[in-house]
């Protein structure tokens, strides 16, 4: 209302603007009487006049202005209403609820519904929901699709204080007219999202294509048939990459890099990299299948960091095993493959390199910390004894971090503890070991080579001399800036690889038979008394701890089960649930033991025993969280499994921690997910 008043007064001061002046000539006439009579009487004259003159004009005429006004005001409102009719760009006016209250042509064409455009948003405009409406902010922003088209929708909140001049404004509505309402407008992004698009689908995709077992494959070949092997592999390679326009350079006899457009990535990934599969599948008489790795890097900011994302990529599906391709996409990482038997490579010259580097930092630094991973196992803490022993040949003071002792190591530690032979010191807490750990400290990270799984993560920043020693499998977490790091997943268990490392220190180092009793022991822990992941080099190793002294009977009485334990293995067998026909599903009641999660490798382990059964997955609580033990003997890839869940592992033996959930709810998530990649062609 105040903006009509203002509007009045300014039209009531231009059309009285004759009287004003009228006021003006009277002073000016007065100022003439002073200076001639005669002049001022003229001069009143004619002001009278013109007084006359405009009360006529006034009186005549402002009925007729007004009305002139008016008319323009009533044309200029439905030119107005017209033209937001007849805009080009979609608008339409929505109440709070999300109801159609008002639309123009455009609007009601892009429905193709006059009628649709009475209801609610949300049935017509795929994308929108009532979480979509500005809320608390004023505007709001969604991108959708439509008649195949790509639209911008800007929704603002305006409140009406006058219903009556906005109704005018807008064509004739049966809605009652809310305070508050939404203006939609729709813009058509369709060209510059094609633009988008096709620029995302040239960027070029870095990649590296490794043979993983090269020198392997070709001494299981006559060698009249090698140049066949390697020929082969090359047109596979070739063929393959130059199906989607692919660049492909042959960098060294074993090692390809491959350039090619982001477009033809969906194809890829949607074959699941069938290059693993073809590859494989060539056989001219050799022994062992042919099996490559691959590396991408997608979405990097240049070409170099692109490279980098490679060089990450392909060093992770090396670390995991190979047989597989790695997606590496900034921080997000996929894995595809994988699900091969590996073979383990019988040459050692890996862990004589490693053993001279491992060497060569134990003697530059002052002090050797060790550590496996948290709850640790008898395999975390034998690999520590063996580390433990390098340093103190060499001369070096060394500490092994262990924070909760369970009961599955107790027995091991505790011919350690109160002996003569060995320091007071030699096993400290975490808290000790942050006291102790400096710049000049050689930390050593075995038996795992994730950083938050570490029994103390804080010690990875208080120095930068990291070394890594671990048969696990990588996956995107890994400790980074390590100096040294020996991941080998063909290896049974990280006591088998610090064995190996121990015959190529030198100095007379030789370990004695409690240290052999520990590292033996972690072996057959690992390898379930030599049933899984077994190979030459494993009973090598074997041989090695036994020469030093290595006594299997000790060893077994250590291991043997209290009837307690028995009971719950036995009640978990008991309760059984077979999914899919295939794959065995329990949980080991073991609360009250100092190591369930022990029981239930126990248990998942006696399951294969069981015809049929591919795979076992035993679920244990303990600590506030579900410890998932899954086991296979050779044709389900239970680490894939495990990857999906969080966790990881080998192709038989892997794990997983689920948070926030009960037995039965994880029962649900693990056949959920089995489910899943079953249709998926993932198992």
């Amino acid at each position: 209302m105040k903006s009509k008043i203002k509007l009045t007064s300014s039209l009531n001061s231009y059309l009285r603007w004759p009287f004003l002046l009228t006021i003006l000539l009277l002073c000016m006439d007065i100022s003439i009487f002073g200076v001639s009579t005669e002049a001022g009487i003229i001069m009143f004259i004619y002001v009278i006049v013109y007084i006359l003159i405009s009360f006529s004009i006034y009186a005549y005429k402002h009925k007729a202005i007004l009305g002139d006004l008016v008319r323009f005001a009533s044309n200029y409102g439905q030119v107005q209403k017209q033209l937001i009719k007849e805009m080009a760009l979609p608008f339409g006016v929505l109440d709070t609820e999300g109801h159609l209250l008002w639309v123009n042509d455009e609007f009601a064409y892009l429905v193709g519904n006059e009628k649709g455009t009475k209801k609610n948003i949300f049935h017509f405009l795929p994308g929108i929901d009532k979480e979509s409406l500005p809320g608390d902010e004023l505007d709001s922003e969604v991108h959708i699709q439509l008649n195949e088209k790509n639209y911008k929708v800007v929704m603002r909140k305006i409140v009406i204080e006058d219903l009556e001049q906005f109704s005018a404004n807008m064509a004739e509505t049966d809605e009652e007219v809310e305070n508050t309402l939404i203006a939609m407008y729709l813009f058509d992004e369709t060209e510059i999202v094609g633009y988008i698009k096709e620029n995302r689908e040239q960027r070029l995709i870095v990649g590296l294509v490794y043979i993983d077992n090269y020198e392997e494959a070709l001494e299981s070949i006559d060698e009249v048939r090698r140049s066949l092997l390697v020929a082969l592999i090359d047109r596979k390679v070739n063929k393959y990459m130059q199906s989607i326009d692919a660049i492909t350079k042959k960098l060294e006899k074993d090692k390809y890099i491959v350039i090619f457009k982001q477009k033809h990535l969906a194809e890829l990934q949607n074959s699941r990299f069938s290059i693993l599969d073809e590859v494989k599948a060539i056989n001219i008489g050799n022994e062992i299948p042919v099996t490559i790795s691959m590396g991408l890097g997608v979405n990097a900011d240049s070409y170099l960091r692109g490279y980098e994302f490679a060089r990450v990529a392909i060093d992770l599906a090396l670390g995991r095993g190979g047989d597989q391709a790695v997606v590496k996409e900034g921080e997000k990482i996929l894995y595809y493959g994988g699900k091969s038997v590996q073979m383990q490579k019988t040459t050692r010259v890996k862990a004589r390199v490693k053993a001279h580097a491992l060497k060569e930092l134990v003697e530059s630094r002052d002090r050797v910390v060790i550590m496996g991973h948290s709850i640790g196992d008898v395999d975390s803490f034998g690999a520590s004894v063996g580390i433990w022993r390098i340093a103190k040949t060499l001369g070096k003071k060394a500490n092994i971090v262990v924070n909760n002792v369970t009961k599955s190591v107790r027995p091991v530690m505790e011919r350690f503890k109160d002996n003569t032979e060995y320091d007071e010191d030699m096993i400290i807490s975490g808290q000790e070991a942050r006291s102790l750990v400096d710049s000049n400290t050689l930390l050593v990270v075995v038996d795992v080579n994730k950083p938050s799984y570490t029994e103390c993560p804080e010690l990875l920043e208080q120095t930068r001399t990291i070394v890594v020693l671990d048969h696990h499998r990588q996956s995107g977490e890994v400790i980074e800036n390590a100096v040294l790091s020996y991941i080998e997943p063909y290896a049974s268990s990280t006591c088998e690889m610090v064995a190996e490392i121990l015959q190529y220190i030198g100095e007379g180092l030789r370990l004695r038979p409690v240290e052999a009793d520990a590292m033996y022991s972690g072996i057959i822990i690992d390898t379930n008394n030599y049933q899984t992941k077994t190979g030459v080099r494993t009973f090598e190793a074997a041989a090695y701890l036994r020469r030093n002294g290595a006594d299997i009977t000790k060893i077994r009485k250590i291991f043997r089960s209290d009837m307690t334990e028995y009971q719950i293995r036995a009640n978990a067998i008991k309760n059984v649930q077979v999914f899919q026909n295939v794959f065995a599903v329990t949980e080991c009641n073991a609360q009250g033991q100092e190591s369930p999660m022990v029981l239930g490798a126990q248990v998942a382990n006696e399951l294969l025993n069981i015809n049929n059964i591919k795979a076992s997955f035993v679920l244990t609580e303990f600590g506030g969280k579900i410890f998932i033990s899954a086991r296979s003997i050779d044709e389900v890839n239970v680490q894939i499994i495990m990857e999906r869940l969080g966790g990881g592992g080998h192709m038989s033996v892997a794990g997983a921690q689920l948070e926030n959930c009960t037995i039965e709810m994880a029962k649900d998530i693990i056949k959920e997910t089995l489910h899943k990649m079953a249709m998926e062609g993932e198992l």
